[in-house]
């Protein structure tokens, strides 16, 4: 019995040992404060996972900045998508944009809308990088990077072609003409009016106006200032154009719009007077068409100067009417055949008498000296005939008000 007694008091003195023990601790964490009782080192229970523990990353800082589109890594992307990007600071955002070469590109930034677009279709299947950068912010990433890869050269691409070269000089009544190899469909036209800016010095309102899906045309308001400057960039490589087809090029012109010459002709007393920068220097004789084939009245424009040609009627007049004339000092006016030029079988009615087939017909000493004057896009306005001058026959840009003209335009 005294054994077992002896046993159970060791047991029981051990129990007590530890009790004590115990409390000892719970003594020192009371000691140290408010805080909770934590584990020995960096905090984090043994074991246990996050940024604590030190098995994962901490996570990154906020950035105010993002690219939106194209999407990160994006191919097949069209040649003049814009970039959307967002930013807490949209006024002090910077949008670059480089080729795989490191070479910028030149685009338009719009913080308003958070669009950066570029100025000319991007290269075919080329790779480009997007930096949108914002002003630092403490804590915070202000700058970030986006690749994307434009897409491959289309089978379907539209042919644009510009009527006049660089550095031609033109007269005051000259229309900026844009021909396409395929119709561009109505939806499409405003942007491609908008890759067509024109700028001109002095400065001159003016528009384009659509007379079909593959001719447009500009003009000014009024006829253009004499020496006006003139230079269009038609960026349309890229540009969709219906129906999975694109614009195949982009084309810049520069031009010069020479003395203001205007010819204008009455019916009345049947001659023609010439202007130069506003100056009369000239009155001449002339004689339009006769009655049964009138000239046009309206707002011409020299298309085309020949010093010599023929002209043969036989298929549109018949053989009684038609003629095979040869003819000298000839500026086309209309595509339907009414021309300026020097008719020596009528000197005797000329200023009397119409005899023509609806040409203005001249003395040959004034067709040589209007011949040796004049420019592509000369003006000649005749008034009084009995009949109007067709929309569309000829460049009849002049022949509609302002406020008609506008109406062509897609925007």
């Amino acid at each position: 019995m005294t054994s077992v007694v002896r046993l159970n008091r060791r047991r029981g003195l051990r129990y007590a040992m530890a009790v004590v023990a115990a409390g000892a601790v719970l003594l020192g964490a009371g000691c140290s404060g408010d805080k909770s009782p934590s584990w020995e080192g960096d905090g984090a229970k043994p074991g246990a996972e996050g940024p604590s523990g030190g098995n994962e990353s901490p996570a990154p800082p906020p950035s105010i900045v993002s690219v939106s589109s194209p999407a990160a890594g994006a191919s097949g992307v069209k040649a003049l998508e814009p970039v959307k990007f967002a930013s807490e600071d949209m006024a002090n955002t910077k949008v670059t944009v480089k080729n795989a070469d490191g070479k910028e590109i030149d685009g338009k930034l719009d913080t308003d809308k958070g669009t950066w677009t570029p100025a000319k279709g991007l290269a075919w299947g080329g790779k480009y990088t997007v930096t949108v950068s914002a002003p630092e912010q403490a804590g915070k990433t202000t700058t970030t990077e986006s690749s994307f890869t434009v897409m491959k050269k289309p089978a379907n691409l539209v042919r644009v072609t510009s009527f006049l070269g660089g550095k031609n000089t033109v007269g005051v009544g000259m229309p900026l003409i844009m021909r396409f190899g395929r119709s561009v469909p109505e939806k499409y036209r405003a942007e491609v009016e908008r890759r067509m800016p024109v700028t001109t010095t002095p400065k001159q309102e003016g528009t384009w106006h659509w007379y079909s899906g593959t001719e447009v045309h500009y003009r000014p308001k009024v006829f253009w200032k004499a020496g006006t400057k003139i230079s269009y960039n038609a960026d349309l490589q890229g540009v969709p154009m219906g129906k999975g087809w694109y614009g195949r090029s982009n084309i810049d012109v520069s031009l010069k719009v020479g003395r203001s010459f205007v010819m204008t002709v009455d019916n009345q007393n049947k001659k023609m007077q010439v202007r130069q920068n506003g100056k009369l220097v000239q009155t001449i004789p002339v004689s339009l068409g006769k009655k049964s084939t009138p000239s046009s009245s309206g707002t011409m424009i020299v298309m085309e100067k020949k010093r010599h040609t023929v002209f043969d009627t036989t298929d549109t007049l018949g053989p009684e009417e038609g003629y095979r004339t040869k003819i000298e000092y000839a500026q086309r006016l209309t595509w339907g055949g009414e021309f300026i030029h020097a008719a020596p079988w009528s000197d005797g009615v000329q200023g009397r008498v119409n005899v023509s087939h609806g040409c203005v017909n001249v003395s040959m000493k004034m067709g040589a000296w209007l011949f040796s004057r004049t420019l592509m896009g000369d003006p000649i306005t005749v008034t009084g005939t009995g009949r109007k001058l067709q929309q569309g026959n000829g460049w009849t840009d002049w022949s509609l008000s302002w406020d008609e003209y506008k109406k062509g335009s897609a925007l």
